[in-house]
């Protein structure tokens, strides 16, 4: 009975480390970037971001990295393998119709440490549709997270950051927390270097000193330029801040 209880155990453990992929693979030394602290913030409604609402309680040299768009079968694995290569925690905001498509995908994100919230279904300017059109939108995004992840959405970052009166009020009825940014390297453009996106890395930080850093999992030249984004955060001695929400 000893042994048959050994075998299920290291059967279990087998299946967390399938789950969690390269995260519990590792190495956290001194070397990696790694996850400074994590802040757990209440299912409140708040509204966080300086480009247009309230800051985070960060320290100067705290970032937090965030990433939109995906989950995104191209992109969005080889973003969760350079961030657990240094071991570093991430928020996603999803997409909705992508969370459909992809589940598996999202899952393997949160089982890896990482938090996830909403980013609309499909990526509509909200301020061009009416209010009962903006709320399914809503709608449609709540129940492609709650059934690709379980549970019910903590947070919501507008498309194109464009923000109206109808989202924010349903927002706060339903305790999801508006996440805006506080600097974003601008990487949306295809032929994008990992260069440039390293010069707009270091100098958007340099006018914030801290902040919520708005990245994109489904953008290909951020994919590739990812390791070294990570690695100039290492070296100009910026610490990363993981955010969670309360249950």
């Amino acid at each position: 009975m000893a042994c048959a209880g050994r075998v299920v155990k290291l059967i279990a453990l087998g299946v967390l480390a399938a789950l969690a992929g390269p995260a519990l693979a590792a190495d956290c030394g001194a070397d990696k970037l790694g996850t400074s602290r994590t802040i757990k913030l209440p299912r409140d409604g708040a509204l966080y971001g300086t480009q247009q609402h309230a800051a985070l309680p960060l320290e100067k040299g705290e970032v937090v990295l965030t990433f939109d768009d995906g989950p995104e079968p191209s992109g969005t694995p080889a973003v969760l393998a350079a961030l657990a290569d240094q071991c570093v925690k991430a928020t996603f905001f999803m997409i909705g119709e992508k969370l459909a498509a992809s589940p598996e995908l999202a899952r393997r994100g949160v089982a890896e440490g990482h938090s996830a919230g909403l980013h609309s279904n499909t990526h509509p300017h909200l301020s061009e549709l009416g209010a009962q059109q903006q709320l399914d939108d809503l709608r449609k995004n709540q129940a492609a997270y709650q059934a690709a992840l379980g549970v019910a959405a903590p947070a919501y970052r507008f498309p194109y950051l464009e923000e109206t009166p109808t989202m924010l009020a349903a927002l706060k009825a339903a305790r999801v927390g508006v996440m805006s940014i506080d600097l974003g390297i601008n990487d949306w453009l295809p032929n994008d270097t990992t260069e440039v996106l390293m010069v707009r890395l270091a100098e958007n930080l340099t006018k914030t000193g801290r902040g919520i850093v708005l990245m994109h999992d489904a953008n290909g030249p951020t994919v590739k330029a990812l390791p070294s984004l990570l690695r100039l955060l290492k070296d100009k001695g910026y610490k990363v801040v993981h955010l969670e929400w309360e249950k």
